[in-house]
Parts: structure tokens; C-alpha cells; sequence
């Protein structure tokens, strides 16, 4: 599906404190982002609080760079009795949007909470 297709979770410009050493962007920086994106689907989804207990499949496929506009797109891909896995993509908007670039994706696996954070169950309906 292309980004003009769908919507993204978050976007957002990394700043010149998020640089590392090699002029690039941070992969915890990068991470922090697609959790928080996976978390709000993962919470939407169960209809409540969540916690990220897994990251699966983590690949860094292109740096990204200052001035980048990072689009984190996101989409529930299974649903267990009490976790589900979301499946994360990360584009780079570069040269004012011209230029559009996947740098990361992955996968996240977060557990239904209840009040006590304890896990508890999640409906079944489909994806």
C-alpha cells in the first residue's frame, strides 16, 4: 500500500539533538518512535492500556537524516488470547518531499493490560 494510501500514526521531524556521531539519527531515537506509533494502534485495539513486551524483525534499512520528515505507519497484524503483534514502517520525506525513502520496519508484539497490569484477554474480532 503506498502512503498515499493510508495514513500515518505519527510524524515527525528529528531535531539536531537526535544526531549521533555519524551525522545520522539515533536508532534509539528511531525506536522510541515506532513504539509510541505501535502502542497507540496496540491500545486502540484492545480497547485499553498496553505494554510492548517483544520487538521481532527489527531492520534498519536506510540512515535517517536531519531535516527528514518521518512518517510511522502502523497496522495490527495478529491477535493472541491477551497480546497482539503490530507490524511498523518507517518512510523518510527528504529534499522538501521529493524524495521518499524506507529507512526502518518492524514488528511489536504488546499484552492487554487490565487495572491491576495484569494481561488479561482481548476480543477476537478479526483484524
Amino acid at each position: 500500500m503506498s502512503d498515499a494510501e493510508r495514513e500515518p500514526i505519527i510524524r515527525v521531524m528529528p531535531g539536531p539533538g537526535d544526531i549521533n556521531a555519524n551525522g545520522h539519527i539515533f536508532g534509539g531515537w528511531v525506536l522510541s518512535q515506532m513504539d509510541i506509533a505501535a502502542g497507540i494502534i496496540a491500545s486502540r485495539r484492545a480497547k485499553g492500556p498496553v505494554a510492548t513486551v517483544a520487538v521481532e524483525a527489527m531492520k534498519f534499512l536506510a540512515p535517517i537524516h536531519l531535516r527528514d520528515l518521518i512518517s510511522v505507519f502502523a497496522e495490527v497484524v495478529r491477535v493472541g488470547r491477551t497480546s497482539m503483534s503490530v507490524r511498523i514502517e518507517v518512510m523518510a520525506h527528504r529534499d522538501l518531499g521529493e524524495t521518499e525513502v524506507k529507512v526502518t520496519e518492524g514488528v511489536f508484539t504488546f499484552v492487554a493490560l487490565d487495572a491491576n497490569h495484569r494481561p488479561r484477554a482481548v476480543d477476537p474480532e478479526k483484524v
